[in-house]
């Protein structure tokens, strides 16, 4: 038995107590654990044949524990005790959140920008093991990390390959590169997992345990839940949660998702990539939005909106508070929780109707930014330019605008006040303390609406599929800023810094394609960047 459980209330329990009793008849808990691939029509039969390895994730990984264990004490014999992991979206989330509840240290690489990417190759190289997580092994920040990685490990005097370790696909290109550059070790990953149900594999399980964690007490957390999660029974709290998050009438979209005691930090960021990822499409979907104790959304919740509270394994996370009238609470180990919410979003999926594996939006982003690289033009001219801030906008946005504050009065006049989100996303340093985090709040209170925040290019392989593939309800804020020091990325002709940039305008250049509504604001100095926070009202 596991400490695993899921409450509903309002239009969730509503959802469940319409949706479940239909999903017990149909088998769909049994469906998944076998990995029957017709559960999500015939659309979705080819891409779920392949994707489904992730309900035996729990089993499959014990072989991983062994050789972990004892790489880690052999780093650790050599006096290596620092782990840098350079990958992105599920090959990052899931260790993030995996080292930070047991309690190691884990520096995450998860960005092109320049002063994060030197930040963390400087620090300590001699006591540093570089982790590159990539399953298809052609992810263009992943290798671009991968190059700078070894040039910043040859530089100190340590040899790379004793430093570097690998984990991604059989028969992928990284596989080759790492044999070929005889890398201390390579770790294969179950190919029929997609990247955002990796948790339990060796992309999250690798480099959480080379930083400490113990990964065998997740499997097992995980794998008491499995009786549970499988069984085609009313009281299965993947059922329960699944029909809860894709099964309200009419859809609260809006998935607000907020830490009430859970113990699990970073959990949040982790399910809002496999929620948004596996369900933004086809113009529909769940969105997550996370959110912090006292945010806005959380006061008198709009009718758009489903609030779900990360609450402790034994419950009580709301004792003494009122939930409000559309509220799911979840609560358990880390492991057990893990698994809870891939069943629940492969459940919402099939409810949706959409196809919870495959991610057909992504890819256009990537393919915008490859073209401006390859293209290397110049950018627009800014419609406006004030205190170094250069203002661009989709076709229109800018019309009669003249200044920064009429810039963003612009983006917001555009919000539907009933169904609408901003996307606040920002291609910065995410560790530079430039404080933009704070301006969620700020903007949710004065729009009265839901705001995502998302630090570029992360969030691309997050909610980036919910914006291109999801109801077109979105005004998307972009922030980037200039480079006072670029980086190159050895052997490859560009720089950290155009590749930032490249990601950031062919990510505005689709959205605008597609209609939407994007606001770019440029900093071209760090007080410019002091200007845009106050302008969003950060303080």
């Amino acid at each position: 038995m596991t400490d695993l459980h899921v409450t509903v209330a309002g239009p969730a329990r509503d959802a469940a107590d319409r949706h479940v009793p239909r999903l017990v008849s149909d088998g769909v808990a049994s469906g998944v654990r076998r990995q029957d691939p017709d559960l999500w029509g015939p659309g979705a039969r080819q891409e779920a044949a392949v994707r489904l390895g992730w309900v035996a994730a729990h089993e499959r990984s014990r072989e991983l524990v062994e050789p972990i264990t004892r790489l880690r004490e052999e780093l650790r014999a050599e006096g290596v005790d620092r782990v840098l992991l350079c990958g992105m979206g599920g090959s990052s989330l899931a260790p993030e959140v995996i080292t930070a509840t047991a309690g190691v240290p884990l520096t995450v690489l998860d960005s092109t920008d320049p002063d994060q990417v030197r930040r963390a190759l400087a620090e300590r190289p001699e006591a540093t093991v570089v982790v590159v997580s990539s399953k298809s092994g052609t992810t263009v920040e992943t290798d671009s990390q991968r190059r700078a990685a070894e040039a910043a490990l040859r530089q100190a005097g340590v040899d790379p390959a004793r430093r570097l370790v690998v984990v991604t696909d059989p028969g992928s290109r990284l596989e080759q590169t790492a044999r070929d550059g005889g890398y201390r070790a390579v770790f294969l990953a179950d190919p029929d997992v997609g990247g955002r149900y990796s948790a339990l594999t060796a992309f999250g399980l690798v480099p959480a345990g080379l930083a400490g964690a113990d990964v065998a007490a997740l499997l097992d957390e995980a794998a008491a839940a499995d009786p549970l999660l499988s069984a085609d029974t009313p009281d299965n709290p993947a059922l329960r949660l699944g029909a809860a998050l894709g099964g309200t009438d009419p859809l609260r979209d809006k998935v607000v998702l907020v830490d009430a005691g859970a113990g699990l930090p970073g959990f949040g960021d982790w399910a809002e990539q496999l929620l948004a990822e596996s369900t933004g499409k086809q113009g529909t979907g769940l969105l997550p939005v996370v959110v912090g104790p006292g945010a806005p959304e959380l006061d008198d919740p709009a009718d758009d909106l489903l609030v779900v509270h990360l609450e402790p394994g034994g419950g009580g996370g709301l004792a003494g508070t009122d939930p409000g009238p559309a509220h799911v609470g979840t609560g358990g180990p880390l492991g057990a929780q893990l698994l809870l919410w891939e069943y629940a979003t492969a459940v919402a999926g099939r409810l949706l109707g959409v196809n919870p594996f495959d991610q057909p939006d992504v890819e256009s982003a990537k393919q915008a930014a490859r073209g401006l690289l390859d293209s290397r033009s110049a950018p627009a001219p800014p419609a406006l330019t004030e205190d170094g801030v250069e203002v661009r906008g989709s076709g229109g946005l800018l019309d009669g605008v003249e200044d920064l504050d009429g810039a963003l009065a612009a983006l917001l006049s555009r919000l539907d006040t009933e169904r609408g989100y901003l996307a606040v996303m920002a291609y910065v340093d995410r560790e530079g303390g430039t404080g933009l985090d704070a301006v969620r709040d700020a903007l949710a209170a004065r729009t009265g609406r839901p705001v995502t925040f998302g630090y570029g290019p992360r969030f691309l392989h997050s909610t980036g599929q919910y914006h291109k593939g999801g109801p077109a309800t979105g005004c998307y804020l972009q922030v980037t800023s200039g480079v006072p020091e670029d980086l190159p990325v050895p052997g490859l002709p560009f720089t950290f810094g155009e590749l930032i940039a490249a990601q950031a305008a062919g990510d505005a250049d689709v959205l605008a394609a597609a209609g939407r509504p994007v606001l770019r604001l440029h900093a071209t100095t760090p007080a410019a960047l002091d200007r845009v926070r106050t302008l969003l009202g950060g303080g």
